[in-house]
């Protein structure tokens, strides 16, 4: 493709950049929070949130790298620990406005879709298919990648 290299590949699959370093493909991400702090319901209910409060080093790595359009899958954790719907990024993300260091970043996320049924943290690890998944690897992680073969698996299972 003219005007485009190829980045190194990358356990999310291949990303292609511009000459200028830009990304061009949407990513996929999966963001964690408790249902009982803030549902994925309750974001249907607002029609979008900015998403913040994101503390650790790599989840806020994760979270500036998202671009407007990217997709997310919405985790509930807790008890539930299963991906129950679809989000977007409504747009880039940028710094915190509530952090002084200027060092956070956050996000404007709007809902998609519930899935049909939540796929639960025990089915993605019963699926040898997910064992280099950061959701399986790194659980305790807010914001991670999510590969688009892993994306189509968990759509796929929530249909089951």
């Amino acid at each position: 493709m003219p005007g485009l290299i190829p980045t190194k590949r990358t356990r999310t699959g291949r990303r292609m950049q511009s000459r200028s370093g830009g990304r061009m493909a949407a990513m996929n991400w999966l963001f964690k929070e408790e249902p009982t702090h803030y549902s994925f319901d309750e974001l249907v209910k607002d029609k979008k949130t900015v998403w913040s409060g994101v503390r650790n080093p790599l989840a806020q790595k994760h979270l500036r790298a998202v671009k407007k359009g990217d997709r997310i899958f919405y985790y509930h954790t807790g008890d539930e620990k299963s991906v129950v719907g679809m989000a977007k990024a409504l747009g880039d993300a940028y710094a915190d406005p509530q952090d002084a260091t200027g060092k956070a970043a956050v996000v404007d996320v709007g809902p998609l879709r519930k899935l049909a049924r939540p796929v639960t943290l025990a089915e993605i690890k019963a699926d040898a298919a997910f064992k280099d998944f950061a959701l399986v690897r790194i659980s305790r992680l807010s914001v991670m990648p999510v590969s688009d073969a892993e994306w189509t698996r968990i759509e796929k299972m929530s249909t089951k």
